[in-house]
Parts: structure tokens; sequence; C-alpha cells
């Protein structure tokens, strides 16, 4: 079919003018002023804000963890993710000590297969760093289309790698042009220091924070760009959270290195305060917790001063019968947030409405880096003759308040509980079809299509 988006203001991450959008299929076909163009379908944007749709690289769904699951599946996270103009995720495949990364790609599979209604890729999450694993790398960027490999500098036991194996990973990595996403701590201090404080009985959602200190962030973020610089090979820093951290990535700037940093919504906006609320804090309980509110300060800078390139959410959601799993532990405590549906509007409403932000930043951040960054521009993140047609409708003024009770996602609390939004999702079109209108979803299950990626290029 084809579809007319008439006088909206449409913004891109250089961008910022009227025009109409024209798509046929499954991508936009002409973009201009007063498009005389027979449409099946007409929508008037008058007043409102057309930007491209939304992508978070940093979601776990239909997660193993702590011996249950993430609650939101394939079907239920790529809805919301749309509800919120989210249109496409990237998924982290976690691959199990001992077994091979194709048999993790298949586990993956079974979940995601044909249960999407948003787009979706991977991220290959290397755990056990050996000659058999060495040699699939190539076979995931060229045959698979997954150009980007997790490791995990905590968790030892059962995610994490030494620096040995990272160093031999980033070789492999960088010689068939992948990236290595990290999660940067110190997982042996926190190993401590969660021993520590449960010898001395100090069991509560509090001590989660208090056992991941700003330096074990910064001194593995600092540990992990220099092996980058050392190999050459991207690096890509997930959920930074921290002026520590974001220090470390400034200084490697300084012998001309090239780090990627992607930050989550929570980290701009919430704060450790909220450990503090004896068990009620568990809803936050995620790694790395939530930081100072210098923290927050530095973070909106990073992002204006182009240090951060990615706003996405870690979105692992887990309903509260799940959290309390660690009612009398914090280290049983399933780590994870849910904020998959809320990342767009949130951006916006404490972004660009209290001016820390601008609408072509904020687009960069949510949807062209992280297209650029992972292999998938212009095809995606941007609004473009023969790009996808993957847009959001937004109305900028619409007032709203986030509620477990209207939200989509399928967990029973809210981490942005009675929080006040200025900027709606209005309608939502992923490849030409429209997947949101008038607060319905559109489109089935199924339609969500796995999108190979590219190579990956060190310049955005």
């Amino acid at each position: 079919m084809s579809l007319l988006i008439k006088n909206g203001r449409i913004i891109t991450a250089s961008d910022d003018y009227v025009a109409d959008i024209f798509t046929e299929g499954e991508t936009i076909r002409a973009i201009g002023r007063n498009l005389k163009l027979d449409a099946g379908q007409v929508i008037d944007a008058a007043g409102k804000l057309v930007f491209p749709g939304g992508i978070d690289p940093h979601v776990h769904l239909d997660m193993p963890f702590m011996g249950t699951y993430s609650s939101d599946n394939y079907e239920t996270g790529t809805r919301a993710a749309l509800f919120g103009g989210t249109t496409m995720v990237i998924d982290f495949i976690l691959q199990k000590q001992g077994s091979s990364l194709h048999s993790a790609l298949d586990e993956w599979k079974g979940r995601s297969n044909n249960n999407c209604i948003g787009d979706y890729s991977f991220h290959m999450a290397v755990t056990d760093f050996n000659e058999g694993s060495k040699r699939e790398i190539k076979d995931f960027i060229e045959k698979e289309g997954i150009t980007s490999f997790k490791t995990f500098m905590a968790y030892k036991g059962a995610l994490m790698i030494d620096d040995r194996q990272m160093i031999g990973l980033m070789e492999e990595v960088k010689k068939w042009g992948g990236l290595i996403n990290v999660h940067a701590t110190n997982g042996d201090m926190i190993d401590y220091l969660v021993a520590k404080h449960k010898a001395e009985g100090k069991l509560s959602p509090l001590y989660h924070y208090l056992s991941q200190p700003e330096i074990t962030e910064a001194e593995a973020s600092e540990r992990f760009t220099d092996m980058s610089f050392y190999t050459g090979c991207p690096g890509y820093i997930v959920h930074l959270t921290c002026e520590g951290a974001l220090n470390a990535v400034r200084n490697a700037t300084k012998r001309n290195q090239k780090v990627f940093v992607e930050t989550c919504i929570q980290y701009l906006i919430l704060d450790a305060s909220l450990y503090e609320k004896d068990f009620e804090g568990a809803k936050w309980v995620m790694s790395p917790p939530l930081r100072e509110k210098k923290d927050q300060e530095t973070l909106w800078a990073g992002i204006n001063q182009g240090l951060v390139q990615v706003v996405a959410t870690d979105h692992c959601p887990f309903k509260w019968e799940q959290k309390l799993m660690g009612k009398n532990d914090f280290s049983r405590i399933p780590n994870g947030h849910p904020a998959i549906e809320n990342r767009m509007e949130l951006l916006y409403s404490e972004g660009v409405n209290k001016n820390r932000i601008t609408l072509n930043k904020y687009v960069e951040v949510a949807c062209t880096n992280p297209a650029r960054i992972f292999g998938m521009f212009p095809r995606k993140g941007t609004i473009a003759v023969g790009s996808d047609a993957d847009i959001v409708i937004f109305d900028p003024h619409e007032k709203h308040t986030l509620s477990a009770k209207t939200h989509h996602m399928n967990v029973d609390y809210s981490g942005y509980e009675g929080w006040e939004v200025t900027g709606k999702v209005k309608t939502v079109l992923l490849r030409g079809q429209v997947a949101i209108d008038d607060n319905k979803c559109m489109l089935k299950k199924g339609y969500g299509q796995f999108i190979r990626r590219s190579k990956v290029s060190q310049v955005i």
C-alpha cells in the first residue's frame, strides 16, 4: 500500500523542515512540499514532529537469568517498543560456557522467530572464547549479519571473560570487520564487596548499589579502552553510568582514540536515592546501578560533547514476584528495569523539552547513531528516499502520565510511576505499515523482520 504524511515537521540528525513524505511498499519514495501523489492513506501531521523510528540497541527479551526469564517476550517487548516509538531493537544472545556460539544462536532464534512485531537483530555475547568460538566469528559477521560481540568484565563463572580472552576476541573480531560491546565493571572487586556486605548482614537493595561503587566502572572502562586501543578493534561501552567511566573515555580521546559510548535513559533521570526505599528499591536494581546527581550532569554534557553517542534502555523487566526472590538477600534480586516503551518520550520530555539537548541531537542518539554504529544506516535511522518507512508522528505538546496501569510492557510496576511527560507518540509506521495508531497496535506478531547488519565503521 501507499501512504502520504502531509505537513509534518521532519526532524533528522541534521535536518529540520516542513514537508510531506510518500511511502510505497516498505520504503520512503518521495519527500517534498505539497506532494501531489495518490496514496491509499493520507495522514495530516500538521503541528506534529515527524522523525525516524527509534532504535534501541540494548534490550533483553525472554532472557534466562538467575533461574527465571525476563518477563517481556519477543511479542510483548517489541509491541511495547512500538507503542513508545521504537521500531527496531537489538537483543543479546548469551553463549553458554562450554557450548558453541551457533548453538546459542539457535536457542535464541527458537524464541524470536515469527514472534516479533517490530524489527530486531542480535548481538552475540561471547562468554567462552576458545579456538572453537574463534572459528565462528567470521560466519557470524559474513553469513548471519551479526557484527557486534558482547563481552562481560563481571559475572565470573557465568558470563565473564578474562583480559587474555578479551584480547584474542578483539583481534579476531577486528579481522572480519566487527565491533566489541562491553559490560565494563570490575567483577572481582564487586564480588568481594557483595560477599563482604552479606557477611555483615547488610542485605537490603541499598547494598546492591554500595557493592558497585563508581571506581568499579571507571577502572574497567579504562582497561577496556586500553585493550581496544592496543588491538585497534572498535569498542562500544554499553550502559555507561558515571563521571569516572566517561572520564576514561575522555582520556582515550587525547591519544586520538574513538570509543563508542551508550548510556540508558534511567541513568540520565533517576538516581541512587531510590535504593533507600527499603525493598521497593528492588524495582531499580540493575547493573551498573543508578548513580548520583553529578553523574546525570556528566552524561547530559557527554551527549552534547559527542562523547556519548547512544541512549538505550537495557530493558530487562521482571515482575514483582520475581524481584521478591531477593527479599532477604540483595544479591538474589533479578537485575533489570522496564523502559523499552518509555525511552523516546522520556528523552524528549527530559531532554528536548527541558533544553538539555536539541531536536537533532535527540534523533541522533535515539535513532541515527545506533543505525550507523551497528551497520544499518541509511536503511534505518533516518528519513530519506530509499530508507525503510520507519516513521514516528509525535505530538510535542501533549502531556500524559506514565503508569503500570496504562503501559504495554509485561511487568506489573513502572520505574516511572506517576511521572508526567510532555510529548506523546501518536502514530508509528514500520516498513510502510501503520503499526501504532489511536493507542492501538495494528500489526500481528511475525511482522517484525530480522535485520542483517553490515560490517562496522569506526566513523559516524
